[in-house]
């Protein structure tokens, strides 16, 4: 799907292009020799500005090339624009780059202004508010990091290394708050999901060390 690619990444300078060469086609030989060129531009610019490149980014991804990813979302100019799920997920994959890059207040901005819009993907809801619920741990706001990793669990996470993180940062939430039981069914929960990722894993055997002698 090169060509597509391709088509996308240029769309807006081909919409430019034909316009102008219906607006000189207008002018030289009338309107109706130019509507076709008229349609097209149209089509060409409104698409760029109501659906927005966001294809282009797939394969920056998934390739790990962010810088790639970065700009092709600084050619959206106006996200207000996009159709609203389609700017749900371009606000979610700003904060996710912004978390990539460790700008934690930049990336808590851009998910709660992607979860106000409603996510087109109903998993993706229960992964932003896990990364939101994660930030907020970082800063030391327990109340609101549980908060938000219960909403996430509620949503649905749609891996099972992501649900399983989720569940030890409630097992360990738990913990702290001295609620024993709470934090073995959410620890028990975690191992269940059968972890593959070396983060997870490890977090796993460090908490397993202790957590049966807890009481409860």
């Amino acid at each position: 799907m090169k060509w597509l690619n391709l088509f996308l990444k240029y769309r807006f300078w081909l919409g430019i292009v034909c316009l102008l060469g219906a607006i000189a086609i207008n002018l030289s030989s009338g309107f109706w020799p130019s509507l076709a060129l008229y349609i097209i531009a149209v089509i060409l610019l409104f698409t760029h500005f109501f659906i927005g490149p966001l294809r282009l980014i797939q394969d920056h991804l998934e390739s790990g090339d962010f810088e790639g990813a970065e700009k092709v979302l600084s050619t959206i100019w106006f996200p207000n624009l996009l159709y609203k799920p389609v700017r749900s997920v371009y606000y979610t994959l700003k904060g996710n780059l912004a978390m990539m890059k460790q700008d934690f207040d930049s990336a808590e901005k851009h998910m709660k202004k992607s979860l106000s819009l409603g996510s087109a993907m109903k998993e993706a809801e229960g992964s932003n508010k896990l990364q939101l619920g994660m930030m907020a741990l970082q800063k030391g706001d327990m109340r609101q990091g549980e908060s938000m990793i219960r909403q996430a669990i509620k949503a649905g996470i749609p891996d099972k290394e992501s649900l399983a993180l989720a569940y030890l940062q409630m097992c360990q939430i738990m913990i702290q708050k001295r609620e024993f039981r709470a934090a073995k069914d959410f620890f028990r929960k975690a191992k269940a999901q059968k972890p593959t990722a070396q983060q997870v894993v490890d977090q796993i055997k460090q908490i397993e060390k202790y957590i049966s002698r807890m009481p409860g």
